[in-house]
């Protein structure tokens, strides 16, 4: 990372010089509401950290002091620039590395261990009605790894409320964080909200195509598994099965079978055949290429079986959905 954006994050700030000079606590006046103390989790309230109206913030993580148990009524998402961070999430230990990207739900519960002087990291602080222009900017290619991401921001507590990305090495999504930093830092454009949020929309779409850059931990298994999934049948669906899957990552198909059912509500059989038959439907739109041919491609050498299936998913035959897109 750029050596003048480390010296700017590095600098002690009142908060930590308070700590440094004796403060044993966290400044709840900082986070919490005063309503609000008595909550089982101590809920940090969107209100004392995204002010003035504003639908994200930037903040340095603060050092030097332990962070009790909380949550908070936002999506929060910690970028590691330098050293590490442990963090505590739903139980499960996780140490963040330089480079590494922490996602949260509005539903984790979160303790962070002290700090030490050069583990600099930053927290994004966003409200969900912010990431519309970054999930629009995925419609073009509309998935169920997609919608997994954005049930990973969105769902209701669910078994793994993170997650967690080891992406050190892949310097398009280092530069976009840099960049990112960058721009929260000037406050000033006229065109901030805008900006950041066509930068996350970039970072998603980037983090789709890395998923198996994935931490793996206990309470995030099935995310994991589910984006590495998602993310098979992608790219290989034509000749993707359970069982090369489950091969490829060591896990039992009945296993699988209940983590696909259990995110999805669906079979893996029924989401190869949704993206078969969705990648279809594009090729009939957008090329000549023959019926025939579009068959074979997605997956289906029998072209009878592949003209029922399609009739029955939508109600009209390849050619006539040809014909009229």
């Amino acid at each position: 990372m750029d050596k003048k954006l480390i010296e700017t994050l590095s600098k002690i700030t009142e908060e930590e010089q308070a700590i440094l000079s004796g403060e044993e606590h966290i400044n709840r006046n900082l986070y919490y509401s005063d309503e609000k103390t008595s909550s089982p989790h101590n809920e940090i309230d969107s209100s004392r950290v995204l002010q003035d109206g504003k639908l994200i913030d930037m903040r340095p993580h603060v050092r030097f002091i332990h962070f009790p148990l909380h949550t908070h009524n936002y999506v929060e998402f910690i970028y590691m620039c330098q050293g590490e961070t442990t963090h505590i999430i739903d139980g499960q230990r996780i140490v963040l590395k330089e480079g590494d990207l922490l996602f949260m739900n509005q539903h984790a519960r979160q303790e962070i261990l002290p700090a030490g002087e050069n583990d600099i990291a930053v927290n994004f602080m966003i409200l969900p009605e912010f990431f519309t222009t970054a999930f629009s900017m995925m419609e073009q290619s509309k998935s169920p790894l997609r919608d997994f991401l954005i049930s990973c921001l969105t769902k209701k507590d669910m078994d793994g409320n993170f997650l967690y990305f080891k992406v050190s090495d892949i310097p398009q999504i280092q530069n976009i964080m840099e960049n990112m930093i960058w721009n929260m830092l000037r406050t000033d454009s006229l065109d901030f909200q805008n900006i950041n949020q066509v930068t996350i929309g970039l970072l998603f779409l980037n983090l789709l195509k890395h998923t198996e850059s994935i931490g793996v931990s206990r309470s995030s298994y099935d995310q994991e598994i589910m984006f590495r999934l998602l993310s098979y049948i992608d790219t290989d669906y034509r000749e993707a099965s359970l069982t090369k899957f489950s091969k490829t990552v060591g896990e039992d198909p009945y296993v699988l079978s209940r983590i696909i059912k259990k995110n999805t509500e669906s079979t893996f059989k029924e989401l190869l055949q949704s993206k078969r038959l969705n990648k279809a439907k594009e090729l009939l739109k957008n090329t000549d290429i023959s019926i025939a041919d579009i068959s074979v491609m997605v997956g289906y050498d029998n072209t009878s079986f592949f003209h029922r299936l399609f009739r029955r998913n939508f109600g009209c035959s390849p050619r006539d959905f040809r014909l009229n897109s």
